[in-house]
């Protein structure tokens, strides 16, 4: 335990997701020895993020207007709609480059043990966003994790009836990887996800 300020700085930083407390203290020591300036740069950067960054009212991104750029782009294939957990998801298809549709983030993903249901995720205005009819097909691209196939199973069986295409991502080995390594859900989706090497 340090003195004051230097252990509220190393509690705060430990509150981060993913941030230990060794590495708070090293990020903290880190700041305490970095110049002044750059130290001001981040504050004023973590200040400007909270003052100008909000949600996009339509489909939940990140966005520094109303609408995220994706929404507000005419281009986009406004009939197949991608269902991602959280913004971050969002960042991951586009680097794809294959993604021309439009995106609806949910904010999470259905976890009963975190108190996380239906109810706190946009599953709501998910619903409101399809009920005109203008989407044909629905990709869900939650996580390949057990919260993920959760919230896949949870909306297919909401969205079915509505009678539009719902398709989920394939899943399976990673390139450069070896058969000996992966476990038995991860190759069990390689194989259901298999297709003819015609194609």
């Amino acid at each position: 335990m340090y003195e004051g300020v230097v252990q509220d700085l190393i509690d705060e930083l430990g509150r981060l997701p993913g941030i230990g407390p060794k590495s708070a203290q090293r990020i903290a020591f880190f700041i305490l020895a970095a110049d002044t300036i750059d130290v001001r740069r981040l504050a004023a950067v973590l200040d400007e993020v909270k003052a100008k960054v909000r949600f996009c009212t339509t489909c939940g991104n990140v966005a520094e207007d109303e609408q995220c750029k994706v929404c507000r782009d005419p281009r986009r294939d406004l009939t197949v709609l991608c269902v991602v957990e959280e913004p971050k998801d969002v960042v991951a298809v586009e680097r794809t480059r294959e993604f021309r549709g439009r995106y609806h983030v949910l904010g999470g993903a259905i976890s009963p043990i975190e108190g996380i249901g239906p109810e706190q995720l946009r599953i709501r205005e998910l619903m409101v966003r399809l009920a005109d009819g203008t989407v044909t097909e629905v990709i869900l691209a939650t996580d390949p994790n057990l919260e993920g196939e959760a919230t896949a199973t949870y909306l297919s069986r909401l969205l079915r009836p509505m009678g539009m295409r719902v398709t989920r991502l394939a899943s399976g080995l990673p390139v450069g990887g070896d058969l000996e390594y992966a476990d038995e859900v991860t190759l069990g989706r390689a194989f259901e996800g298999r297709r003819s090497v015609d194609e």
